[in-house]
C-alpha cells in the first residue's frame, strides 16, 4: 500500500509539470524526452514491487517454521515441569530437615562478615590514632572528633560483643581496653582544645564563629552518645570506660570557671599602690560585664542551640560570680570611703542603665527580677562600719584641720580677706568641704544614710565648736603673756570671729540642701547649742579685741578727772583716736559682729569713763573749777557721741543714751546752787535707778562742796523715795566698783 501510494505520488507529479509545459510553448519540444525519462521511472518502480513482494513471503514462511518448533519446545517445558513437581512433592521433608543447617550457615558467614570487619578496624587503630592526632594538632576538629568516634565506636563494640559472651571475663576486657588506651589520650587532648575555645568563646565568637560552632557540634554528637550508651546500659547493663562523658556539664562547668576567673582578675592594683584601687577594680569589672554580656546576646546566642539558653546561663553565671566577689571585698578591712564605692556600685550602679539596666540587655534582663549581690544583713554590716569609721575620721579632720588653722594664727602675715573684704581663715571651707563630700558620697547610696552622715556631721561640728572655743580662749591668753607676739593678733582674732559667722551660715545652708524639711525639728536644738556656741566665741572675741583697745587706752583713761586732765590734758582725744584706729582694722569684722563691736565698746568707754569719776581722783575746791570740769565733761561726752556715731554709721545703733549718762553727771558737778543739789541727784537716779548710794556719795565727794551731813540726808532721803526706771535702760553702774569701806547697798 505504500508503494501504491509513492506511486499516485509520482503520477501526479507528472501531471503537474506536464500541464506547466504545455502551458509553455517554448517548452514542447522536450515533451519527448520527458516522456522516456517517466517510462524508465515506471520500469524501476515495477522492479521494486517486485521484489518487495517476494521479500514478505519468505518472512512469512520463516515465521511459521519458528512457531511450530516453539510449540514443541513449550510441549516439553510442560513434561519437564510435572516431572519436577513430581520430585519435589517426594522431597519436601528432606528440605525441611536443611532448614536449620540454612539460618546456621547465614550466621556463619554474617560472623565472619562481622569479624573481619572488626578485624579490620582493629588492625587500623594505631593509624587511625595518628591521623587523628594529626587532625587535632592542625586544629581540623570536626574530623578529629569523626575519627575519635570511630575509633571509639570499634572499641565499645568489641567490649560489648565480649560482655555478651562472658561478661566475667575482666581480662579480655582489659586486653581491648589497653589496646584502645592511646585512644583515651586522644579524647583528652580534644577535650582540652574544646575547653581552650570555650574558654576564650567571647573572643572566638567575633574572630571565628565557625570554630565555636565546630565545638558545640562536637560536644551535641557526645550528648547523644552519652545518651544512647545510658540506653543501652538500662537494657542490657552495660556501658563503656569513660561514658558518659558529660562535656556539655563540662562546657558550663568551664564558662563558670572563666567567668569567675575574669571578675576576679580585673583587680589590677591594691591599696598600698594607689587609693583608688576600689573604683578602678569595679569599673573595669563594670565593662567588662557589659560588653561580654553584649556580646553573648547578639553574636554568642546565635552559634548555640536554643536548648541551651546561653544567654541566660551567662547572665546567671556573671551574677553569681559577681556576688561571690562582692562578698570577698564586704569581709576586706574597708575604709570608710571604699565601703562607699562597693555599696554605691552594689546598690546602684549594678542595676543602672550603665550596666545591667543597658538598653540594649533588655528585655532578656530584667533588673527587677535579679538578686541583690550582697544581703541586706551584709549591707548594714557594711553601713554601721562605714558609719563607725566616718565618725572617727570626722573627728580626725576636725583635729587636724583646727590644728592647721593654729597654726596660721601666729604667722607674721596678715589672714586672707573673702570678696567683701572681711578676714577669715580657710577652716570653714575646709570642714564644710569635707562635710559635703561624705554628704554627696553618702547620697549615692541612699536617703537614709545621707540623713545619718548629715546628723553625724552636725553632732561633731557641736563638739568641734567647743574646741574651737577653747583654742580661741587659749590663744587669746598666749597673747597676753606678750602683747608683743602674735604680731597679726588683732587680723586673726578678727578672723576668728568672722569665721563664727561664715560657720553659721554653711551649717543652715548644709540643713537647708541634705535635711528633709520633717527632720528639722528634731535637729532645732543642736542648732541652737551651735549657735549659741558660736555667739559665745564672737562675743568673747570681740571682747579680746576690745581688751586689747582698753589695754593701750589704760595710760589715758588713769588721766581722766586728775588734776592734768582738769589743766588741759588731751587724753579723751587721745583714746578716741585710739579707738578710731583700731576701728579701721575692726571695720573688717562682719556686720552682725561689727555692730556689737562697736555697741560694746561704747559702752566700755562710757563705763571707764564714769569709774574715773567714781574713782574720786580729783575734788573740785571751788564752784569755777567746778563748772570747768563739768563744761569739759560735757564737751568730752560729745567727742565720744561723735565718735561712736561715726563709728555706728549704717548700723542703726543708738548713741545718744550712753553719753547723756556723762551730761547727766556734769549737770550734778556743775550745779551752783547747794540747796538744789537734792534735786538734781534726785533726777540723775530716777534715770538710771542702779546707781548705788556710794556712787552718790563718790560723786558729791567730786564736787567738793558737800558736807558730811549734806551727804548724809542726800542718801537717806533718796532711800526712802520711789524709784521708776526706764524700761529700756540697760544698768551701767553696777559694774562700776568705788573704792571704800562702806558696804554698798543697791538704792530702791
Amino acid at each position: 500500500s505504500t508503494m501504491e501510494e509513492t506511486d499516485r505520488e509520482a503520477v501526479a507529479t507528472a501531471v503537474q509539470r506536464v500541464a506547466g509545459m504545455l502551458q509553455r510553448p517554448d517548452q514542447l519540444d522536450k515533451v519527448e524526452q520527458y516522456r522516456r525519462r517517466e517510462a524508465r521511472k515506471k520500469a524501476s518502480v515495477e522492479a521494486r514491487l517486485k521484489a518487495a513482494i517476494q521479500s514478505q513471503l519468505d518472512g512469512v514462511r520463516t515465521g511459521l517454521s519458528q512457531l511450530h518448533n516453539a510449540l514443541n519446545d513449550v510441549k516439553d517445558i510442560q513434561q519437564s515441569l510435572v516431572d519436577v513437581n513430581k520430585d519435589w512433592r517426594q522431597s519436601i521433608n528432606t528440605i525441611e530437615n536443611l532448614k536449620d543447617c540454612f539460618c546456621c550457615h547465614v550466621f556463619i558467614v554474617v560472623f565472619y562478615i562481622i569479624f573481619f570487619l572488626f578485624l579490620f578496624a582493629v588492625l587500623s587503630v594505631p593509624e587511625i590514632v595518628r591521623e587523628t592526632q594529626d587532625l587535632i594538632e592542625r586544629g581540623e576538629l570536626l574530623q578529629a572528633h569523626r575519627k575519635l568516634m570511630d575509633l571509639e565506636c570499634s572499641r565499645d563494640n568489641l567490649m560489648y560483643e565480649q560482655y555478651r559472651m562472658d561478661s566475667k571475663n575482666t581480662h579480655d576486657m582489659n586486653l581491648i581496653h589497653t589496646y584502645f588506651g592511646d585512644m583515651q589520650k586522644l579524647s583528652e587532648e580534644l577535650a582540652k582544645q574544646l575547653w581552650m575555645v570555650v574558654q576564650r568563646s567571647l573572643v572566638t565568637v567575633r574572630r571565628d564563629p565557625t570554630l565555636l560552632v565546630t565545638v558545640v557540634r562536637i560536644i551535641e554528637r557526645e550528648e547523644k552518645i552519652d545518651r544512647r550508651m545510658l540506653d543501652r546500659k538500662k537494657q542490657t547493663g552495660f556501658i563503656p570506660p569513660g561514658r558518659p562523658k558529660k562535656w556539655k556539664e563540662k562546657m558550663f562547668n568551664i564558662l563558670e570557671r572563666t567567668v569567675s576567673t575574669r571578675i576576679e582578675g580585673t583587680q589590677a592594683d591594691t591599696r598600698e599602690s594607689d587609693k583608688m584601687w576600689l573604683v578602678r577594680h569595679l569599673e573595669i569589672i563594670r565593662k567588662y560585664v557589659l560588653d561580654d554580656l553584649l556580646v553573648a546576646k547578639t553574636l554568642l546566642d546565635q552559634s548555640f542551640p536554643p536548648h541551651y539558653d546561653i544567654f541566660n546561663k551567662l547572665l546567671n553565671m556573671y551574677h553569681q560570680a559577681l556576688s561571690t566577689r562582692m562578698q570577698e571585698l564586704a569581709a576586706e578591712d574597708l575604709e570608710a570611703n571604699e565601703i562607699v564605692s562597693l555599696l554605691s556600685w552594689v546598690l546602684n550602679t549594678y542595676k543602672s542603665a550603665e550596666m545591667m539596666g543597658n538598653s540594649e540587655l533588655s528585655p532578656e534582663v530584667d533588673v527587677n527580677s535579679l538578686n541583690p549581690l550582697i544581703s541586706q544583713n551584709v549591707v548594714d554590716q557594711l553601713l554601721s562600719k562605714y558609719m563607725s569609721t566616718l565618725t572617727s575620721n570626722i573627728i580626725g579632720w576636725l583635729r587636724k584641720a583646727l590644728e592647721t588653722d593654729k597654726k596660721d594664727w601666729i604667722k607674721e602675715t596678715e589672714p586672707e580677706a573673702d570678696q567683701d573684704g572681711y578676714y577669715q581663715t580657710t577652716l570653714p571651707a575646709i570642714v564644710f568641704q569635707m562635710f559635703e563630700q561624705n554628704l554627696q558620697v553618702a547620697a549615692q547610696i541612699n536617703e537614709d544614710l545621707k540623713t545619718k552622715v548629715l546628723l553625724l556631721c552636725l553632732q561633731q561640728m557641736n563638739s568641734f565648736l567647743t574646741r574651737y572655743k577653747d583654742e580661741a580662749q587659749l590663744y587669746k591668753e598666749e597673747h597676753l603673756k606678750n602683747r608683743q607676739y602674735p604680731q597679726c593678733y588683732v587680723q586673726y582674732m578678727i578672723a576668728v570671729i568672722n569665721n563664727c559667722q561664715t560657720f553659721k551660715e554653711s551649717i543652715i545652708s548644709l540643713k537647708r540642701k541634705y535635711l528633709k524639711i520633717e527632720m528639722e525639728d528634731a535637729l532645732s536644738s543642736s542648732h541652737t547649742s551651735m549657735d549659741a556656741t558660736l555667739d559665745i566665741i564672737a562675743k568673747e572675741g570681740c571682747s579680746s579685741l576690745l581688751d586689747e583697745v582698753f589695754m593701750d587706752l589704760e595710760p589715758h583713761l588713769n588721766e581722766l578727772m586728775t588734776k592734768k586732765w582738769l589743766m588741759g590734758s588731751n587724753a579723751v582725744g587721745t583714746i578716741c583716736v585710739t579707738v578710731e584706729d583700731y576701728f579701721n582694722d575692726f571695720a573688717k569684722i562682719k556686720k552682725p559682729y561689727k555692730k556689737t563691736m562697736t555697741v560694746e565698746a561704747h559702752r566700755r568707754v562710757v563705763v571707764e569713763y564714769i569709774r574715773a569719776i567714781m574713782l574720786k581722783r580729783i575734788s573740785f575746791k571751788n564752784a569755777e573749777e567746778r563748772k570747768e570740769g563739768a563744761e569739759r565733761m560735757i564737751k568730752e561726752a560729745e567727742q565720744f557721741r561723735f565718735l561712736f556715731k561715726k563709728l555706728a554709721a549704717g548700723s542703726g545703733e543708738d548713741t545718744e543714751g550712753l553719753c547723756d549718762i556723762i551730761e547727766a553727771i556734769a549737770e550734778v558737778i556743775k550745779l551752783t546752787d547747794p540747796s538744789l543739789l537734792y534735786l538734781e541727784v534726785s533726777t540723775l537716779v530716777s534715770k538710771y535707778p542702779d546707781i548705788r548710794d556710794d556712787h552718790i556719795a563718790a560723786l558729791l565727794t567730786v564736787r567738793g562742796d558737800a558736807s558730811r551731813d549734806m551727804k548724809q540726808t542726800i542718801i537717806e532721803t533718796l532711800d526712802q523715795g520711789p524709784s521708776q526706771p526706764n524700761p529700756n535702760y540697760v544698768p551701767i553702774f553696777k559694774e562700776i566698783t568705788v573704792p571704800t569701806i562702806t558696804v554698798p547697798k543697791l538704792l530702791k
